[in-house]
């Protein structure tokens, strides 16, 4: 691998970037200033084999910290995903191309956070290029249906889309109506250093230019567009960083030890299943498909890409008693950490000011920025909504996640966004940028119209204001795709056309 010589990008560079590439780059840009590339305690061993599940990142990250008292697997910093469309069907040359594309990444930038990490999954769009007979034999389907692991992406309950339940507290500017996605190709970058991955970005893009040379950008007959990309960031204190320098009116609201947008971690360890343990053939007694171990896609699993507006205005500022003028609006820490996690609160607020800095308890050392990711059993929610008549994020979440005995079934790669994309005021906005790992894509859709909770909110006849998150979030943009096991990830099954 040739030695990384400077920042492959300048600063310059990444703000002077046009086209569709413009949102990701440009908030990459934006926090070289604030995000620290972090030394990270260990790199794997450069002779650790890839693995074949595409997104494991395990062998390749430091060990967990912990945070009172809670292990945390912190990603690489930054995320960018980079969405293309494909005007014709890929050639048999086209699947070489993507391979060798992939591998020199990988030769000018080492596989692990200081480096680049680069993914490469495919939506439904693309496998309707291919013969149904060939597809129908190697797409795996799921035990529970007998459906197809991958399906097109569905509205939940809450979105802004025909038929969903109409948040009345969703605010104007966050009524954005859902767009269901047809990309083809879906590129995650991921890596410590901002201008690494505006690098790859750039370059898978069409510059011709990698770590500061000339390189040939990938060429398909196929031909590929690049429609969109999305930056994501996740560090401690760059939520709060980001809301101070855009002066928002609640950045002192946000916990400065936090590296979520809401001022709670979501990092935790128990918070997301080992990678094997969501593919297609499974992992720990987990195996929801008829997938078996060599089967093409046996490694494989489905990944979900949503863009989601965040309304944290009202989260922290104007959540309540909205028909008392004379009421002070603001939320306190009790209320946010039972909109997140389950009720009643797990630790208490600051007596003396629930608001500033989050507002939590003074005895962490977090000050509430990081709480145990606790499983009170899938039918929680319910339980919450009778005792409590509210029901929390993750109470809801957990209502179909999880296995009996209390383990995630689902790696998320969610954090923070920060761009204009999807905007009715054309400002640059927080975001959250979901994606994740899923055994199927029924999986994922039952998951996330569980967590709406849209009948348990009409069977109770629950507050709007006590249910979860769903006021807070909007999401414009939501696609499936299908990430292959690294052995097939170039392409998949073109080599029988």
């Amino acid at each position: 691998m040739a030695p990384i010589l400077g920042k492959p990008v300048s600063r310059r560079s990444l703000l002077r970037t046009a086209g569709a590439i413009t949102g990701a780059v440009g908030t990459l840009a934006l926090l070289q200033d604030g995000a620290i590339v972090p030394q990270r305690l260990a790199l794997a061993d450069p002779a650790t084999p890839f693995p074949d599940v595409q997104f494991d990142l395990g062998p390749f990250m430091p060990p967990a910290v912990t945070y009172d008292g809670i292990p945390v697997g912190m990603p690489p910093v930054h995320t960018v995903f980079l969405t293309a469309t494909l005007p014709r069907t890929p050639s048999r040359a086209d699947q070489s191309r993507m391979e060798s594309a992939l591998r020199t990444i990988e030769s000018n930038y080492p596989y692990a956070p200081g480096g680049v990490f680069t993914h490469v999954s495919y939506s439904d769009n693309y496998f309707a290029r291919l013969p149904g007979s060939l597809v129908d034999a190697t797409m795996p389907r799921t035990l529970s249906g007998n459906q197809p692991v991958l399906k097109r992406a569905v509205a939940s309950p809450t979105d802004v889309a025909p038929g969903a339940h109409v948040l009345e507290l969703r605010r104007p500017e966050f009524n954005v109506p859902l767009r269901l996605e047809n990309n083809d190709v879906l590129f995650t970058v991921r890596g410590d250093d901002p201008s690494y991955v505006a690098d790859v970005v750039n370059w898978l893009s069409g510059s011709n230019k990698l770590v500061g040379r000339s390189i040939a950008s990938p060429r398909f007959d196929a031909g590929m567009r690049i429609t969109s990309s999305r930056a994501m960031f996740v560090q401690i204190g760059l939520p709060r960083y980001v809301a101070a320098n855009a002066g928002f009116k609640y950045q002192s609201f946000v916990n400065s030890d936090s590296s979520m947008w809401m001022g709670f971690l979501d990092q935790q360890v128990d918070a997301s299943a080992p990678a094997q343990n969501v593919t297609f053939v499974g992992g720990g007694g987990i195996h929801l498909s008829n997938a078996k171990a060599g089967a093409y896609f046996d490694n494989g699993s489905v990944q979900h890409l949503s863009h989601n507006l965040m309304d944290l205005e009202q989260f922290y500022l104007n959540g309540n008693n909205a028909d008392e003028p004379d009421a002070d609006h603001r939320e306190p820490f009790d209320e946010r950490v039972q909109y997140m996690f389950h009720s009643p609160p797990v630790v208490e607020q600051n007596p003396d000011d629930p608001f500033f800095n989050g507002g939590g308890p003074t005895n962490l050392d977090m000050r509430g920025a990081v709480l145990p990711n606790q499983f009170h059993g899938a039918d929680y929610a319910e339980r919450s909504a009778q005792q409590f008549q509210r029901i929390g994020h993750l109470s809801s979440l957990q209502r179909s996640g999880r296995t009996a005995d209390g383990r995630p079934i689902h790696q998320r790669i969610d954090g923070p966004g920060f761009d204009a994309m999807d905007t009715t005021t054309g400002r640059n906005t927080p975001k959250l940028q979901f994606s994740g790992f899923f055994p199927s894509a029924d999986f994922f859709a039952t998951m996330r119209s569980n967590q709406s909770a849209v009948d348990l909110l009409e069977k109770y006849d629950l507050e709007e204001e006590d249910h979860g998150l769903e006021r807070f979030i909007t999401s414009t943009r939501r696609q499936n795709f299908l990430i292959p096991p690294r052995r097939h990830r170039a392409f998949p099954l073109v080599e029988f056309l």
